[in-house]
Formats: C-alpha cells, structure tokens, sequence
C-alpha cells in the first residue's frame, strides 16, 4: 500500500501569557500570521500528502478563509474543532486520519520547521515507528523537590529540549490514545507521554533545531522578528 503521510497542526490554544485580542497563533509577523508559517512548510513538503487543522470553534471560519483560502494550502482537508486539552485535540485530528500510515503532530505556534527536519523525523518513525524531535539542553538542568529546593542535577548530556513534529505510525498513535481516554492517567503534555504511558514502544530522539522554538510570550515575537530575518523567510520556501 502507498504511503500516507498525514499532518495535524494544533491551533486550537487560548495563548493566554501573550496578552493578546486573540490566540498567539494567529498574530501576524510579516502580514502573515504564525500559524501560516508551518502550514506552509507542510504544504511544500513531498513528504506530506493532507493536513488536518485543528482550531477552536470560533476560529473555524477565519482558518478556511484567511488562512487556507488566501495562500492556497490545498493539502488542508480537514478543519476540526479541538478541545479543552492539547490531548483532547489531537483526538479530533486522529479521528480524521484513519487511512494515514505516518501521522506529524505539531504545534502551529512553532513556525520554524524545516524540510530537512521532516525528513529525519519521517527517517526515524520509518524505523522506530515513534519519534519526536527536539535538541539537546543548552543549560544545566535542575529537579526541584515539593519544597522548591534543589534535589537532583541530571547528566546536561542525557537532557533534550523537546519540541514539534512528533511523529508515529498510525496505528500506534491511534492505539495509545484510544487507551488513554479508557484511563484516569493526567498531566499528559505532549504526545510521547500518550505512548510512553499506553504502550511499550521506545520513542526516538531526533535533532530539530534550537528555531524551532514555540512562540508563547510577547518576548518570543521579537525573537521570531529576528529568526525571519537571519532565515530570510518570507513564506516562499522552508526555514
């Protein structure tokens, strides 16, 4: 059977710490808003054959008309309400893409993807069936104890920094989260813990980029201005 890549770019956050009228996703750096910038790079990708947004359901309309209407993102089939919770979400995504044979889940407040990073990720879920990307600590971690004191230092070699896409096989990202809304299991953050918690498979490490970073305050807008400009990125190619 050929291979069926599918991406779901989570858009449906609130992005309260940004103080902003509206969801962090959906502010504009260079006429273009956040979101629009990994969509992009989805859309351009041989690696990508669908995208399923997920959105809130007052931002529905301005995704299909703003958004996937105005740059001509074809490859979006889908636009599906979320839920109160990131997991919650990306269950809606899933239940778009059961004919998928590799699902990419990722933020869209993470604009800074890349072909080459799409590439080793597909690389790895080929191989390990479950990857997430993400860089190596450039700072010295600590784990705090219930009183807020230092209580241990682990090894800044083994310490990652992880980001978006992660990505899986179908089947067992489908698996892993249909087990999870049977359970009681909470403060699942991303989608690794789902298969991580729920199932038995090792989930692959691999490089993004330090970019890649997930735009949430006011201060990560200026970093992203300064990204665009280093990158020369005005929407025509990948970061």
């Amino acid at each position: 059977m050929e291979e069926k890549n599918v991406a779901i770019v989570l858009a449906a956050g609130q992005g309260r710490r940004m103080g902003a009228d509206r969801p962090k996703q959906f502010l504009e750096i260079r006429e273009k808003p956040i979101l629009y910038y990994a969509l992009h790079v989805f859309q351009e990708s041989p690696l990508i054959q669908e995208i399923i947004l997920v959105t809130g359901e007052e931002m529905i309309g301005y995704c299909q008309k703003e958004i996937v209407e105005r740059f001509n993102l074809d490859k979006v089939k889908h636009i599906v309400c979320g839920g109160a919770e990131r997991y919650l979400s990306v269950c809606e995504g899933l239940k778009c893409c059961s004919d998928s044979t590799y699902v990419f889940i990722h933020d869209g407040a993470r604009p800074f993807i890349s072909e080459a990073m799409l590439e080793r990720a597909l690389e790895a879920a080929r191989q390990y069936q479950a990857c997430v990307v993400g860089m190596p600590s450039k700072d010295t971690i600590k784990i705090a104890d219930v009183r807020g004191f230092i209580a241990k230092t682990p090894s800044r070699e083994r310490v990652w920094n992880i980001q978006t896409p992660q990505v899986f096989s179908s089947k067992l990202i489908r698996r892993a989260y249909g087990k999870l809304m049977q359970s009681d299991v909470t403060g699942i953050t991303d989608d690794a813990m789902v298969v991580e918690h729920m199932t038995s498979r090792k989930i692959r490490l691999v490089e993004g980029s330090y970019e890649n970073i997930k735009i949430t305050t006011p201060e990560d807008l200026v970093v992203a201005e300064a990204f665009l400009e280093s990158l020369d990125i005005e929407g025509e190619g990948t970061p």
